[in-house]
């Protein structure tokens, strides 16, 4: 029963943390105006859902972009090492289990996190080509990650993604959801 108790409050935390970093989101200010919230897409898995946005006109018409914190899920000493960990932790398996690395990754900078981004091609249903960036940036033993798809060119839709990330709005929100506020 104690047991149980403790598992239940444990994953309580774990939920209020991912919510009430969710509550404290600031709205999105000019930095980010092509950019629009939606509702998060995906099931529920291991980690609290994140937060997904759908950019509307601009250079990446179209794109949408899912991201998330993954606290306590990093290698401390090392971060974001190798192309393989974005394979696994930067949820483009969550868009579709079918996706394919189009290229070697490269190391990516937001804010004081680094990390590693890398380009994909999906396997989607609807028979029409479509790109993926995967995006996994450390801070501490804390990842936070960032998946965007859509049917443009991946180097725009990367540049992008990454843009809106750095906007202050961003930053904010992804130091709260790091902290577990």
């Amino acid at each position: 029963m104690r047991r149980a108790v403790t598992i239940a409050l444990v994953l309580a935390a774990l939920g209020a943390s991912g919510v009430g970093a969710y509550q404290l989101a600031p709205p999105l200010g000019q930095a980010s105006a092509h950019w629009r919230e939606i509702a998060w897409p995906f099931s529920r898995d291991g980690w609290p859902a994140g937060r997904a946005f759908r950019c509307e006109g601009g250079g990446c018409d179209g794109v949408e972009l899912y991201v998330r914190a993954k606290r306590g899920f990093c290698n401390c000493d090392s971060g974001v090492a190798d192309d393989d960990e974005v394979d696994r932790v930067a949820d483009i398996d969550l868009i579709t289990p079918r996706f394919t690395a189009t290229a070697p990754g490269e190391l990516v900078h937001l804010g004081e996190m680094r990390g590693r981004a890398r380009r994909y091609d999906l396997a989607i249903d609807d028979s029409v080509s479509r790109a993926a960036i995967g995006i996994a940036v450390s801070r501490r033993c804390d990842l936070f990650v960032a998946a965007a798809q859509g049917r443009g060119d991946a180097s725009a839709m990367q540049h992008a993604a990454l843009a809106f990330l750095e906007a202050e709005e961003m930053e904010t929100w992804v130091a709260a959801a790091l902290d577990g506020h």
